[in-house]
């Protein structure tokens, strides 16, 4: 399956610098953004320059960039393990006043075709919030399945909340 056109022809989509470091900050600070993810509000770009620093070539981090400024990032990690090492697995956020305008699609996109024509992935996986249907309906897009429901997943803005694992299997 080809992923879909982005919506936006004038989004750029390129690894990320050391520099970014303190816009993907900006980016993972917004409300809604860091309500889909795993990440705490208030994290200091300091913390995430530490982290990127520390990126091996298992992982890669691209933004999507409008103009000059960084409005969105997916992250690509690698199974390290032999027996594993067909499989990544990604994170993404996109800046609350980007939102539904096609950056999801064209960072989704991009990693797509790096993990399978570059990396060599079969099986992309991920986990998404169960009540983020926003999200599982571009994954579902893009050709991924859901393959299983974790109750009580996440502690989520003084609630538990359930998240879905969903895989695209390439052929």
């Amino acid at each position: 399956m080809d992923p879909p056109i982005p919506e936006a022809p004038d989004i750029c989509i390129r690894a990320a610098e050391p520099a970014d470091m303190r816009l993907v900050a900006d980016v993972m600070n917004q409300p809604r953004a860091v309500w889909g993810t795993l990440q705490t509000p208030f994290t200091p770009a300091a913390m995430r320059e530490a982290r990127f620093d520390a990126t091996d070539q298992n992982n890669r981090l691209l933004v999507a960039e409008v103009g000059e400024r960084v409005i969105g990032m997916i992250g690509l990690h690698r199974e390290p393990w032999h027996r594993r090492s067909h499989v990544a697995h990604l994170g993404m956020a996109v800046h609350d006043a980007h939102a539904g305008h096609g950056v999801g699609t064209a960072l989704l996109a991009a990693v797509v075709d790096l993990a399978e024509r570059w990396w060599n992935i079969k099986r992309l996986e991920l986990n998404v919030y169960a009540d983020n249907a926003r999200a599982v309906e571009l994954y579902e897009r893009f050709g991924f399945q859901r393959e299983g429901l974790h109750r009580a997943y996440a502690w989520r803005d003084g609630a538990y909340v359930d998240s879905l694992s969903m895989a695209r299997l390439s052929l």
